[in-house]
């Protein structure tokens, strides 16, 4: 028996239905997955393929986890099936914010797609923020002032990439760099521009690609003191009006 044949199983008997009547929707023989479901031969990519969508489940969770420990009903489905994300909520209603510590932030990169290290993550609530999923990320350097190094930006997971929006700040999972925070441009070509707040970083090129995942900027925690000089007028102009033009799109 394998973890994949026990989550089938399961999936199938959760929705009530015969062998018979998945293997047809599979376009397979009920002796063929039969076999499946009980571990005596692997399952093909395609027919992996055909599971996935057929249970609105990514192809990592029917392989790598335990789908009975895992609220698959309240879970957020992504585009392509991908890992799903779950929304939970607090005693108080309030949506869970996983923050995710500074750490853990290079586990992230790997971690972002397991529930199980998800699950791990400390959570906290922020009742303004509504509609959506949200996640913590903390920040490392001075390219994004007037953030600092040590604080965490509280960001909404974007679905897709025509919601980004040109001169927004986000919170991007990307291949090779990780967790990182800059100001987007989409540049034509399947590429985004990433460009800091601190001009003596210069703008750079990712392919779409590369992303693994978008947050869009809803909020900061700040775990160090302003000093005098980073909180000119522009600065602090411009941190108020970010987060009232997401709470206005919010709203909508």
């Amino acid at each position: 028996m394998s973890l994949f044949s026990d989550n089938i199983r399961y999936l199938r008997t959760q929705k009530n239905i015969s062998q018979e009547k998945l293997a047809d929707e599979l376009l397979i023989s009920r002796g063929a997955y039969v076999k499946y479901e009980s571990g005596r031969s692997e399952a093909p990519y395609a027919l992996l393929q055909r599971l996935a969508h057929y249970y609105h489940i990514s192809i990592d969770l029917l392989l790598s986890v335990d789908v009975r420990k895992v609220p698959v009903d309240d879970l957020l489905q992504l585009a392509g099936n991908r890992i799903l994300l779950p929304i939970t909520v607090d005693k108080d209603g309030e949506n869970v914010i996983e923050v995710v510590p500074h750490k853990a932030k290079a586990g992230y990169t790997s971690g972002y797609s397991d529930p199980e290290f998800i699950e791990k993550l400390q959570q906290i609530s922020l009742p303004f923020l509504r509609n959506g999923k949200y996640r913590a990320f903390p920040v490392s350097g001075d390219s994004m002032p007037p953030h600092k190094d040590g604080s965490f930006i509280v960001g909404r997971y974007v679905e897709q990439l025509g919601d980004v929006m040109d001169g927004r700040t986000y919170v991007l999972l990307t291949k090779s760099e990780g967790i990182v925070y800059k100001r987007l441009n989409r540049n034509g070509n399947n590429r985004l521009m990433l460009q800091s707040n601190n001009t003596f970083y210069a703008p750079y090129e990712i392919r779409v690609s590369e992303v693994l995942e978008i947050w869009e900027y809803a909020c900061s925690i700040e775990t160090k003191e302003f000093e005098a000089d980073d909180l000119s007028a522009e600065s602090v102009k411009g941190m108020f009006m970010e987060i009232k033009g997401f709470l206005t799109k919010g709203e909508h």
